[in-house]
């Protein structure tokens, strides 16, 4: 099992920065695939970011260039660094890790509020 708890949200105005963060409990998060996703009312959730155990990393196209993540595996901890944010980047942020390969991620936090004022 895995745990993970995100911080870091708030409200900020367009043009700001954020970063937030994903403490996850185990062991092993050094071997899991984490990823950064966010749900805006009325919208369904979308995948923003992965970091593989490799470090390689994927962005969806409307946060490329905007947003990085990175992972400390000695913290047991992955962030998402957020600049240049647009108030259609608010919404709830989770993060996910999957330790089956599988692109599933069957572990979730339980999200964090990111609004952003215009």
């Amino acid at each position: 099992q895995v745990q993970l708890v995100e911080s870091g949200g708030g409200l900020v105005q367009a043009g700001g920065s954020l970063k937030l963060s994903c403490a996850a409990s185990g062991r092993t998060f050094s071997m899991h695939t984490m990823a950064w996703f966010r749900q805006a009312p009325g919208k369904e959730r979308e995948l923003l970011a992965s970091i593989w155990t490799s470090g390689n990393t994927y962005y969806v196209d409307s946060v490329k260039g905007r947003f990085t993540i990175s992972r400390d595996n000695a913290k047991n901890t992955m962030y998402l660094q957020m600049n240049s944010l647009k108030p259609e980047d608010t919404a709830v942020y989770y993060c996910a890790a999957d330790d089956t390969g599988s692109g599933l991620f069957p572990y979730w936090g339980q999200g964090t509020q990111v609004t952003v004022s215009s």
